[in-house]
Protein backbone atom coordinates (compact mmCIF):
# COMPACT_ATOMS: atom_id res chain seq x y z
CA UNK A 1 0.00 0.00 0.00
CA UNK A 2 1.31 3.44 -0.91
CA UNK A 3 1.38 6.27 1.60
CA UNK A 4 0.82 9.98 1.13
CA UNK A 5 1.47 12.91 3.44
CA UNK A 6 -1.28 15.37 4.27
CA UNK A 7 -1.62 18.20 6.74
CA UNK A 8 -2.48 17.01 10.26
CA UNK A 9 -5.54 19.30 10.51
CA UNK A 10 -6.84 18.01 7.19
CA UNK A 11 -6.35 14.43 8.36
CA UNK A 12 -8.38 15.13 11.50
CA UNK A 13 -11.21 16.63 9.44
CA UNK A 14 -11.17 13.69 7.03
CA UNK A 15 -11.12 11.29 9.97
CA UNK A 16 -14.21 12.93 11.48
CA UNK A 17 -16.08 12.93 8.17
CA UNK A 18 -15.19 9.29 7.50
CA UNK A 19 -16.38 8.23 10.95
CA UNK A 20 -19.62 10.17 10.56
CA UNK A 21 -20.18 8.53 7.19
CA UNK A 22 -19.70 5.07 8.69
CA UNK A 23 -16.43 4.09 7.04
CA UNK A 24 -14.26 1.56 8.85
CA UNK A 25 -11.15 3.69 8.40
CA UNK A 26 -9.80 6.91 6.93
CA UNK A 27 -8.01 4.81 4.31
CA UNK A 28 -11.27 3.21 3.19
CA UNK A 29 -12.96 6.61 2.95
CA UNK A 30 -10.13 8.28 1.01
CA UNK A 31 -9.82 5.29 -1.33
CA UNK A 32 -13.54 5.49 -2.05
CA UNK A 33 -13.32 9.22 -2.79
CA UNK A 34 -10.32 8.80 -5.07
CA UNK A 35 -11.97 5.93 -6.94
CA UNK A 36 -15.03 8.10 -7.60
CA UNK A 37 -12.86 10.96 -8.81
CA UNK A 38 -10.76 8.74 -11.09
CA UNK A 39 -13.79 6.91 -12.50
CA UNK A 40 -15.66 10.07 -13.47
CA UNK A 41 -13.17 12.60 -14.86
CA UNK A 42 -15.38 13.25 -17.89
CA UNK A 43 -18.15 14.62 -15.68
CA UNK A 44 -16.09 17.68 -14.76
CA UNK A 45 -15.41 20.45 -17.18
CA UNK A 46 -11.93 21.27 -15.86
CA UNK A 47 -9.59 21.26 -12.88
CA UNK A 48 -11.39 24.26 -11.40
CA UNK A 49 -14.51 22.13 -10.96
CA UNK A 50 -12.49 19.50 -9.09
CA UNK A 51 -11.05 22.16 -6.81
CA UNK A 52 -14.52 23.56 -6.11
CA UNK A 53 -15.85 20.10 -5.25
CA UNK A 54 -12.96 19.38 -2.90
CA UNK A 55 -13.38 22.79 -1.27
CA UNK A 56 -17.09 22.15 -0.84
CA UNK A 57 -16.28 18.89 0.91
CA UNK A 58 -13.81 20.67 3.17
CA UNK A 59 -10.73 18.83 1.94
CA UNK A 60 -8.96 21.93 0.69
CA UNK A 61 -9.33 25.60 1.45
Amino acid sequence: MAKIKIDRDLYQRVKQVSQNAGYASVEEFVSHLLEKIVEAPDTWENDEDVVKRLQGLGYIS
